[in-house]
């Protein structure tokens, strides 16, 4: 007989079936384990340095004011207008900026945090504080019609953890992931309908022969 791929595919399901249910999922969490711990290996190590400012009003504004210039400023912060200035302290491209920079702000506080994420500890607190400092400054040329003023409320410090997520970690979310997709695909797999596992039909036993029938085969 031909060895065709469909009969070499049949022979492998037909072999796979023969595996017990448990042997899926432990495939799939070794292969999990596998790719999260490569992933956690190749990708690289990042670290985040954040950096606060604070919105205050003048005699002429008020705090709800403040807050809501505070919620503006955060969004103004990732702009190129602001960013542009912040390079040159910074030392890097707009374009490193507009990557890795992030803003959060808060309903019920005029305060902007400025977060900055880099493969190096002290370049991500160089780029904090170079976009708080643009930032400040384009808040103080603004104060006239504004009323309000951004002061730095605290600096960027270096991290001494990165931010990152470690290969156990990785290694653990995939093992995780693995043997979930495994226990699917043991669920979902069709049942066995080989006619070898029906049951074989019962025996018949002939019923006693009637009296009519013994006199006419006499």
């Amino acid at each position: 007989m031909t060895d065709t791929p469909t009969r070499r595919l049949r022979l492998f399901l037909a072999r796979a079936r023969g595996l017990p249910a448990w042997s899926v999922i432990a495939a799939g969490t070794l292969a999990g384990c596998l790719f999260g711990g490569a992933y956690g290996l190749l990708t690289s190590t990042t670290y985040t340095a954040t950096s606060y400012v604070v919105a205050v009003p003048t005699v002429n504004s008020t705090p709800e004011s403040a807050r809501g210039f505070a919620q503006a400023y955060g969004r103004v912060a990732t702009q190129l207008a602001v960013l542009g200035d912040a390079q040159v302290w910074a030392g890097v491209p707009v374009r490193t900026l507009q990557d890795n920079v992030r803003t959060a702000t808060s309903p019920d506080a005029p305060m902007v945090a400025i977060s900055a994420t880099s493969s190096r500890p002290d370049l991500a607190v160089d780029m904090a504080n170079a976009v708080s400092r643009a930032l400040s400054q384009h808040a103080e040329k603004a104060k006239s019609s504004t009323q309000v003023r951004l002061v730095q409320f605290s600096r960027a410090v270096k991290p001494s953890r990165p931010t990152s997520a470690s290969p156990v970690l990785t290694a653990l979310v995939g093992a995780s992931a693995g043997g979930l997709l495994g226990g699917l695909a043991l669920l979902a797999r069709p049942r066995r309908t080989d006619g070898d596992d029906s049951p074989a039909p019962a025996a018949s036993v002939p019923g006693p022969a009637t009296a009519a029938a013994v006199r006419g085969q006499r």
